[in-house]
């Protein structure tokens, strides 16, 4: 083997360790989760309905290829993504594979409950509605998550209290709720809810890794 097919190989062998470290779903969904805010092992394993033991395994490998970032605090290790990079990359495959893959588009599409349940506006429009107060930008995160970074003028409203706190909502205000990103349920539950109780409300897919809001550490 040649010196330049020796260096080639070797470039492309570092590349491939990224796409090794993402393969797995789970690995997918932490590094999503962690693009919402820094969080703890116990966390993640309850978020993906997965063991400590497994979470663990599955953030040491995202860990060797320096996609996630950890710090001591007290008793608990807390995890990061190791940079804006990350959850840019999060974004890129996932667009990927919604443009490629029929099968993922029709599984979105069966996450859709009302017809034009998703907000239509540009993220330029929506901005400019909410800061008048035309409507209602509502992130059902936790909120922590909420803290770590949420879109523009949103307020924090976790779908756990959101039933409790509807009397905060004005009724004659359109409602955009989001959460994590399109594969996040818990925006399509608040609209659901939303509804039932007479609010005009829609579904905003996209989150901060879309909108390339980076969580504050």
């Amino acid at each position: 083997m040649n010196e330049s097919r020796r260096i080639k190989d070797l470039l492309y062998e570092q590349v491939a360790r990224i796409g090794k470290a993402a393969c797995s779903p789970k690995r997918l969904e932490l590094i999503e989760l962690l693009c919402q805010g820094e969080k703890t092992v116990d966390m993640l394993a309850r978020e993906t309905s997965i063991s400590m033991k497994l979470a663990s395994a599955h953030l040491r490998e995202l860990r060797a290829a320096r996609l996630v970032e950890t710090e001591k605090q007290g008793k608990n290790v807390i995890y990061r993504i190791a940079n804006r990079g990350v959850a840019d990359f999060w974004v890129a495959i996932r667009s990927l594979a919604e443009d490629r893959l029929v099968e993922l588009r029709l599984a979105l599409e069966q996450m859709a409950i009302h017809p034009g349940e998703m907000a239509p506006q540009d993220r330029n429009s929506l901005v400019k509605l909410a800061k008048k107060g035309e409507v209602i930008v509502l992130d059902v995160r936790p909120a922590n998550e909420f803290e770590a970074a949420h879109l523009p003028f949103a307020r924090s409203m976790p779908l756990e209290e959101l039933k409790s706190r509807l009397a905060e909502l004005p009724a004659d205000k359109t409602i955009v709720a989001y959460c994590r990103g399109p594969y996040c349920l818990m925006a399509r539950d608040a609209v659901d809810l939303l509804r039932k109780q007479g609010y005009d409300a829609v579904r905003l897919p996209e989150g901060v890794a879309e909108w390339g809001i980076a969580p504050v550490r």
